[in-house]
């Protein structure tokens, strides 16, 4: 079966249906497109093979935490599509092209996977150097506000020969104008390891960089040598100008002994060879802000108190993955604190 007709495929489009259900069964889009799914699938079928699907127009909304960012929601149908073909194509073929230390969007991977692999880069320089190094953090400038449209379908052809899946993929990729990929597309995140998937490559086999690692658009070198680094940074901005990407003003060299800012969390050596994890200060005032926020709409009966403390344990779970167990027990006081001072003030 070639890789469009993996996508046209009946049976893969219904498990993306089934999958595209999870959490949604109350949102009026999954409530409409259940009502006559089998149908639906079907003139999805008939469409991609006709080649007469077109993406549906996004609804737009804003969050602001961690950072503000215009998030664009798709139809239901083009998230069982989307699901069909990131998950039965894009992503079991660009499987064998990542590299270990690409992080994001991939099942078995992730932050936490991230931060441990940060960890074993540290403690093998250590064993070879001690904490005498130097690492080059780097950041890119609006990233998925920067993919050009026309590199990354260039960078889709270059994976993917079959026809109709470079039709697909373009459907999506120019679905919004100008640069940019629509955030809260799944093809977007896949798209966005896509395209990035050759500077990975580039960096650990043409640099030959040993200790390198990438989450998204943020991404860190290690090495002993700050002149060899330098060099690394001069070459990695050339090659993101043939991307159409720049770095920002958070890449710096620094001594390896000031630790790097990576996934939330600042990850440093100790002078005998232990790695600690901290949450960042920008992570505590975000949650301070959250959980004031949250236990005021809890206390005015907007929120339930559950769902207060699902939101709080998911936090608590994340910080339990740094050194952080002494800000864990003075969090738990601040919460407690929210709610003794806020039913004082309760009229």
């Amino acid at each position: 079966m070639g890789d469009f007709q993996t996508v046209t495929s009946y049976e893969n489009l219904y498990v993306s249906y089934k999958k595209s259900m999870r959490g949604k069964g109350k949102k009026k889009g999954a409530i409409m497109f259940n009502s006559t799914a089998l149908e639906n699938i079907l003139v999805i079928k008939r469409q991609l093979e006709e080649r007469t699907y077109q993406v549906s127009p996004y609804a737009e909304f804003v969050v602001s935490e961690p950072k503000k960012r215009v998030i664009k929601s798709g139809s239901f149908r083009d998230k069982v599509l989307q699901h069909c073909l990131c998950d039965f194509v894009l992503l079991p073929r660009m499987k064998e092209h990542f590299i270990v230390d690409n992080y994001a969007g991939q099942i078995g991977k992730g932050t936490l996977f991230g931060l441990d692999r940060l960890s074993s880069h540290l403690l093998s320089f250590y064993q070879e150097h001690q904490c005498d190094g130097y690492v080059l953090k780097c950041d890119i400038t609006k990233f998925f506000y920067s993919i050009d449209h026309d590199v990354m379908k260039s960078v889709v052809r270059h994976f993917f020969p079959d026809e109709g899946i470079q039709w697909l993929c373009g459907l999506f990729i120019d679905s919004t104008d100008g640069n940019g990929l629509p955030l809260g597309n799944q093809c977007s995140q896949v798209f966005a390891l896509m395209y990035l998937a050759e500077l990975d490559r580039f960096i650990t086999a043409e640099l030959g960089c040993k200790r390198y690692g990438r989450y998204m658009d943020d991404f860190y070198l290690i090495s002993e040598d700050k002149v060899y680094l330098q060099w690394c940074l001069k070459r990695i901005e050339e090659r993101l100008t043939s991307l159409h990407l720049t770095l920002n003003d958070k890449t710096e060299i620094v001594p390896l002994r000031k630790g790097l800012r990576f996934l939330g969390f600042h990850t440093y050596l100790t002078d005998d060879g232990k790695v600690i994890r901290k949450l960042t200060g920008e992570n505590k005032r975000q949650i301070k802000k959250r959980l004031r926020k949250s236990a005021k709409l809890v206390l005015e009966g907007k929120m339930t108190r559950q769902k207060f403390d699902e939101k709080y344990e998911s936090w608590k779970n994340h910080a339990s993955h740094g050194n952080c167990y002494k800000l864990i027990q003075a969090m738990d006081s601040f919460v407690e604190e929210l709610f003794i001072n806020g039913s004082k003030n309760q009229p």
